[in-house]
């Protein structure tokens, strides 16, 4: 007679292998460690395989678990796109969901495609700008959700992960090494004020080579090594490299990456969306 994988164990362990550790996917999961741990230990008792190996105090995957991991992932997104399809619970409305625009990719195009896929009848309005602009968005009530990029998180919000800032130009460029060293910002970016900051503290002087509202202008001076600016490590333009160390500029600290929700939307849709987003954005920063 044939065997039947778990789908709630199933579940566990791609948390756990997206997560990178059971601490979190414990929290991601509302489950207990213990509760995670031993769904994981009754998989592998199952299937005779042992699916993590640690490693520098973070959970690898074996080559089992590897493997497992894909037939996991496509099991569950069929077993949640059925229960979507065939209930009459289905949310119906629509979803307005911020997210800056140094973030967007790659992982908000595969989310709203899945969750498109699962809930064809909920509209997701995307805000893609700046973190200050959507925090004023959010608090005007024009926003479900919203990721946001910044130093630290408001007590409302829940910190997903954190990246070091870093100096960015082209690569073998020369405007990093020029001085006054030419800044390409837009005028509302929250990095800005600490870029300038930190050259002033570092006796590095500095000018602004981009006045406008358009962060792909900025980004276009950058690309003409005319300017450089500054990312969340992780989030890069194409082309562009880490030029900090190289031009002697200073450290800038670390970013946060922020889930906010304004709680007006509630519900399975609602939480499903805000797993995805957290899975997503530990598994590409943390």
């Amino acid at each position: 007679m044939p065997r039947n994988l778990d789908l709630t164990s199933l579940r566990a362990f791609a948390t756990v292998a997206d997560a990178g550790g059971v601490t979190r996917a414990a929290g991601l999961l509302n489950l207990t460690q213990s509760a995670v741990s031993m769904q994981i230990k009754r998989l592998e008792q199952s299937l005779g395989q042992e699916f993590f190996a640690r490693a520098a105090r973070r959970l690898t995957l074996t080559p089992e678990g590897e493997q497992l991991l894909g037939y996991a992932r496509r099991m569950l997104e069929l077993n949640d796109e059925a229960l979507s399809r065939l209930t009459d619970s289905a949310f119906e409305g629509e979803l307005r969901l911020g997210v800056p625009h140094d973030i967007v990719y790659p992982a908000i195009p595969r989310i709203l495609a899945r969750f498109a896929a699962l809930y064809p009848r909920v509209r997701i309005n995307l805000v893609s700008s700046f973190t200050n602009l959507m925090h004023e968005s959010f608090v005007r009530g024009e926003l479900d959700l919203m990721l946001t990029t910044e130093e630290a998180i408001d007590p409302r919000g829940e910190e997903l992960a954190a990246r070091d800032l870093i100096w960015i130009g082209v690569e073998g460029g020369a405007a990093g090494q020029r001085r006054p060293l030419r800044l390409g910002f837009e005028e509302v970016c929250r990095y800005r004020a600490l870029a300038q900051n930190a050259l002033d503290a570092a006796g590095i002087p500095w000018e602004m080579g981009f006045t406008g509202r358009s962060n792909e202008a900025a980004l276009a001076l950058v690309a003409a090594d005319l300017a450089v600016t500054v990312r969340m490590r992780g989030s890069e333009p194409r082309d562009a490299v880490d030029i900090g160390e190289a031009c002697g500029l200073p450290p800038l600290g670390r970013a946060r990456i922020g889930l906010y929700d304004a709680g007006a939307q509630k519900g399975p849709v609602v939480e499903a969306l805000k797993a995805d987003l957290r899975r997503a954005y530990c598994q590409a920063y943390c």
